[in-house]
């Protein structure tokens, strides 16, 4: 087979198409013949040198993909070659073929095709355990979200609105439309306006009770600002630097809390959990329409470096596919 491999990190170029040996399925896995994969952050970093692959994981980039299952590992049940499924991996997806555990298998959704459901495993794993699980918004409650024209914020704006919360999202101005018309109910340019202002003057004065930050240590303490009593950061990712200064006083005035995660170095046993969660809560606001996926465009994976100086470029609008 085929896959985007990584001799030498760097730039874009860095990403060539080369031929590899075929996977095979260890006990608990499959194999999935690629449809298509997307495009994260992660898989920048991972170019650049800053984000290897967990240990047994394959080597190249990719965290979710669609496609069909062509074999079937020994004590894997309830799955068959010939399935049409999208996955969550630790990494592998810019290729022709991937081995995945099974518990990281979710099923292709109702009146979707094969191909735009590689647009959701990843998202749709880490809003769900971040948002929900571990952030537990509420219905009624105001969900601030960072980098809202990204494939996390899109997914997020949907999922916030279809449980009933009330959404807003920092975005350049020329995304504003396309986030409202997915639910935003405000949309903040955080090249030229304060999202603490602008939040509490949304709220009431009060804050907002839930933000997924994707910047990190440079919106740590405005965070905080903008929390509601009793609010909840749930930090996920560090594009804005990793170390900052928490004003502890601050935060317990607001009884406040601060998680911050990652997904793909999470033990197996932790991902089937959360993919369990995302089928059970999620794949039915998915199947019912409520939740979609918002695909920007696609590329040929042996294009993979247009791909990411795009992602890079942050011009997008939700996720970049890959195809084979």
């Amino acid at each position: 087979m085929h896959a985007i491999t990584i001799e030498v990190p760097g730039g874009p170029e860095a990403l060539v198409w080369t031929e590899v040996p075929d996977p095979s399925p260890a006990a608990g896995e499959v194999v999935v013949e690629v449809t298509a994969a997307a495009v994260n952050r992660a898989d920048v970093m991972q170019r650049q040198g800053h984000y290897p692959p967990p240990p047994g994981s394959p080597p190249y980039p990719g965290l979710e993909c669609s496609g069909v299952i062509t074999a079937v590992g020994a004590d894997v049940t309830g799955h068959h070659v010939g399935e049409r499924v999208c996955a969550l991996l630790s990494g592998g997806g810019y290729a022709e073929q991937v081995a995945v555990p099974a518990g990281q298998l979710l099923p292709i959704p109702r009146q979707m095709s094969v191909q735009e459901a590689a647009a959701l495993p990843e998202v749709a794993c880490t809003v769900w355990s971040n948002v929900v699980d571990i952030a537990r918004l509420r219905k009624g409650e105001t969900l601030l979200v960072h980098g809202g024209g990204g494939g996390i914020g899109t997914f997020a704006i949907q999922l916030g609105k279809a449980l009933g919360a009330r959404v807003l999202v920092t975005a350049r101005e020329a995304k504003h439309e396309q986030l409202r018309a997915l639910g935003a109910d405000l949309a903040i340019d955080y090249t030229s306006a304060d999202f603490v202002a602008e939040t509490r003057e949304a709220t009431d004065g009060r804050g907002v009770n839930v933000i997924l930050d994707i910047i990190g240590a440079k919106y740590l303490d405005r965070n905080v600002a903008a929390l509601a009593p009793d609010g909840r950061i749930a930090i996920i990712g560090l594009q804005g630097g990793r170390r900052g200064e928490l004003d502890l006083g601050a935060l317990m005035a607001k009884r406040g809390s601060v998680s911050a995660t990652t997904l793909r170095a999470r033990p197996a046993a932790d991902k089937a959990r959360i993919v369990k969660g995302v089928r059970e809560r999620v794949w039915p606001l998915v199947d019912a329409g409520a939740i979609r996926p918002i695909i920007d465009r696609t590329f040929p994976m042996a294009e993979a470096a247009a791909a990411h100086r795009l992602m890079e470029s942050s011009d997008h609008l939700g996720k970049i596919l890959l195809l084979p």
